[in-house]
């Protein structure tokens, strides 16, 4: 028998497996092929105040080792989200990770507010901060991209949400300083970090010479990237440690495909992970990585998910 649980904050999850948010809709789709709340978590796509049609399309592009979505942040708003998504969610009896965003930081904080408000928020054990968006009332530049930003949109956020529910500020890969941008995350209140986003990314169409993408731009996700994830869990988990960061749970995503994927972004310190690029090709995979994981666990000789996280730094050969 394996301990499988973890943390974040306050929560408690049976497991540490999760979906990541706008790869599997908001959840019915996927609980056709196996129950949902058999994950640690489920986590949305990103929701915002009102609704949004997205980019033009095309709006996808295959590459090498992964794929790129230039969705715009499509969805129904956060009254039609509550209403009906989230609702169904409570339902089946889901742990929900609610991804939340917004075009200024008040947005971020009135979509937060409608949350809470919500009569089926008994089923959120957390919400994703997604930082990793344009900011128009700073000409474009993305919020994680800037300390100053991602600290206002966090301590909005951490103001309208009540002190028990877990904030996790997901980071974009695209900084010249993780780390800092953590720090600006943590000490305005959020209770942890997911780590990474996609990366900015682009396709030329060499038939017609072309961006491929209407959008031109789009987001990188997949196998390729997880090198990204595991550098970035690295570097953040190794600042915690020499005590230059406050001690906080990060989720770890980027191409987790099997168990040992998951092994890997563990044992660079993420107490979490979450499935996404994957379940487009089999919608299966994040109730899989729950059961691979585990028999990875098992096989280190282990008996609880918690001593494998952050591990690496423990083995690391030293000169």
């Amino acid at each position: 028998m394996v301990d499988m649980s973890t943390t974040l904050g306050p929560v408690t999850l049976p497991n540490p497996v999760m979906t990541a948010s706008g790869c599997a809709a908001n959840g019915q789709e996927l609980h056709r092929f196996f129950p949902v709340p058999e994950l640690g978590a489920f986590v949305t796509k990103t929701v915002m105040a009102a609704p949004r049609s997205g980019r033009g399309t095309p709006r996808m592009a295959e590459t090498a080792s992964g794929m790129l979505n230039s969705i715009g942040l499509q969805g129904p708003g956060i009254d039609a989200f509550v209403e009906k998504d989230l609702a169904w969610l409570a339902s089946v009896g889901a742990r929900v990770l609610v991804s939340i965003a917004g075009t200024t930081a008040e947005e971020f904080g009135d979509v937060a507010e409608r949350l809470a408000a919500s009569p089926a928020f008994g089923a959120v054990v957390g919400v994703e901060v997604n930082i990793s968006c344009p900011n128009v009332a700073n000409r474009g530049l993305v919020f994680a991209c800037d300390p100053v930003s991602s600290d206002l949109v966090v301590r909005i956020v951490r103001d309208r949400l009540p002190s028990t529910t877990p904030i996790l500020a997901k980071l974009t890969p695209d900084v010249t300083d993780i780390v800092g941008i953590a720090e600006a995350a943590l000490l305005a209140g959020a209770d942890g970090l997911t780590m990474i986003n996609t990366l900015l990314g682009m396709v030329i169409d060499t038939d017609l010479l072309r961006p491929q993408l209407a959008g031109v731009t789009g987001g990188l996700s997949g196998p390729a990237i997880r090198p990204v994830a595991v550098r970035a869990l690295w570097q953040v988990t190794a600042a915690m440690r020499d005590g230059r960061l406050p001690t906080a749970p990060l989720v770890g995503v980027g191409g987790v495909r099997t168990g040992r994927d998951a092994l890997e972004l563990v044992a660079a310190g993420a107490c979490a992970v979450q499935v996404g690029t994957a379940t487009f090709n089999d919608p299966s995979r994040p109730r899989r990585v729950v059961d691979e994981l585990e028999a990875e666990v098992v096989r280190h000789g282990f008996t609880r998910f918690a001593d494998v996280v952050g591990i690496a730094h423990e083995r690391m050969v030293r000169p």
